[in-house]
């Protein structure tokens, strides 16, 4: 396990390049296999996550070719899929497990699908009900975890009422629903991404919107007369790779920093509001639409946060940001509190154990709590560095590296190589930017 040291900067300045947007990889992937034709996806994730699922739709038959960030996926139509000889396996990507078990549900053989030690504790049974109401057969880990056998078997469809907010499983609902004996319909009780909505429609399926519900029409070759065509796509770079360097930039006083080709959908902003709300200096540059996605660039400099609450609606909306949001608490003019996001617990890590744990090794002071934290502000001292466990989450260790830089003295993150699920390049980008 590699250990990456941190020295504090004076401030960070230049351009940065993202990797491709994790979610919008994995669905294009996911419904590239699904087409007639093949697909072309330039800019596809570089994270390990996203390359799970590449493997696992291999392993179902697909034909993928990977040259450099462009991916091409042969599709095989919406029955072209072949059991896997073997057991899928997830790595530690809850969004593969997830949105293939809606795909694989539908289908005409058995799959098993797995994961690493962490992805194996985290809970399944959100997707696993309202798919098995769809009638899907599939057993589960104490009813509940991975490994997951899923039994293929012909759908129905429902109109879904989902108890609590979550893209994933919306998806997976959507994606079941085009093997499905008629139109589903998901209807979420606060917004939630929308990539999957916007990938479907761009593939051809037939889509309806309206508020917050959405219907799906199944395939040809299923139930319905719709079908999946090939597409060339460009996949925007991952704002929530992008939040770690508007953190940094933001720490510092004198920092300028351009990040380019950002994924700005408005379900996935509500993050640079809240950075703004506390006081971020963050300007959107050079927007456009590709593909359904809006795309642009930010500038970021240098600013004082005055910190402030994150609670009820806002969660879902900012839930992978919530490790960088703690770990910049420290730094405010009144400290960060997170309440009702008891879901951190189940992440890839326990993360409010874990920024609980850490922010206190750099000094900080933490209040515990089972829905969240509450982290005091610049008033109560000063971090220094410290020796960073992240419990093998990716985010845990971003979100610390950056706290790292406004430290006193050099901080080390174990288990670094753990930021590969999400940005392999990370560590490598943050230092290149950072003036010492």
């Amino acid at each position: 396990m590699k250990k990456q040291k941190i020295q504090p900067a004076k401030f960070l300045t230049g351009g940065v390049a993202l990797p491709g947007d994790k979610s919008i990889s994995h669905r294009y992937a996911m419904l590239a296999a699904l087409a007639e034709g093949t697909s072309e996806l330039r800019h596809f994730s570089t994270a390990a996550d996203c390359h799970s699922t590449l493997r696992c739709l291999s392993a179902l038959g697909a034909e993928i070719k990977i040259e450099k960030d462009t991916v091409r996926i042969a599709g095989k139509g919406p029955r072209g899929l072949k059991e896997s000889r073997r057991a899928l396996d997830a790595g530690n990507s809850g969004t593969t497990m997830r949105l293939l078990s809606g795909i694989l549900a539908g289908q005409e053989f058995t799959s098993k699908l797995t994961g690493d030690a962490s992805l194996q504790k985290r809970p399944m049974k959100r997707v696993v009900g309202p798919l098995r109401e769809m009638g899907a057969d599939i057993r589960a880990r104490e009813d509940n975890f991975a490994p997951l056998e899923i039994r293929g078997t012909r759908l129905r469809a429902i109109d879904y009422q989902m108890p609590v907010a979550s893209a994933q499983v919306k998806s997976a609902v959507l994606l079941a629903g085009l093997f499905a004996d008629g139109v589903t319909s998901v209807t979420e009780p606060a917004r939630t991404r929308d990539h999957t909505e916007l990938a479907l429609e761009e593939f051809g399926a037939a889509v309806e919107r309206n508020g917050r519900t959405v219907r799906v029409h199944p395939l040809a070759g299923t139930n319905g007369g719709g079908k999946l065509a090939a597409r060339a796509l460009d996949v925007p770079g991952d704002l929530s790779s992008a939040v770690f360097f508007i953190a940094a930039a933001s720490l510092l006083p004198e920092s300028n920093i351009l990040i380019h080709n950002v994924g700005l959908n408005p379900t996935r902003t509500a993050i640079l509001d809240v950075l703004a709300g506390m006081g971020a200096s963050i300007h959107m540059v050079s927007l456009q639409s590709s593909h359904g996605e809006v795309v642009g660039d930010l500038a970021v400099k240098g600013a004082s946060l005055k910190g402030g609450v994150i609670e009820g609606g806002q969660i879902p909306l900012v839930i992978d940001e919530l490790p960088m949001l703690a770990a910049l608490a420290p730094f405010t003019e009144e400290g960060i509190e997170i309440r009702d996001a008891a879901e951190l617990r189940v992440k890839e890590s326990d993360r409010i154990a874990a920024l609980a744990e850490n922010l206190r090794r750099m000094g900080a002071k933490v209040e515990e709590r089972p829905d969240g934290l509450r982290v005091e502000g610049r008033k109560a001292g000063k971090l220094r560095g410290a020796e960073i466990d992240p419990r093998g989450d990716h985010r845990i260790a971003m979100a610390f590296a950056v706290a790292a830089l406004a430290a006193e003295g050099a901080t080390v993150i174990r288990d670094a190589d753990c930021a590969a699920v999400s940005f392999p390049a990370f560590f490598d980008e943050l230092n290149r930017l950072a003036e010492r």
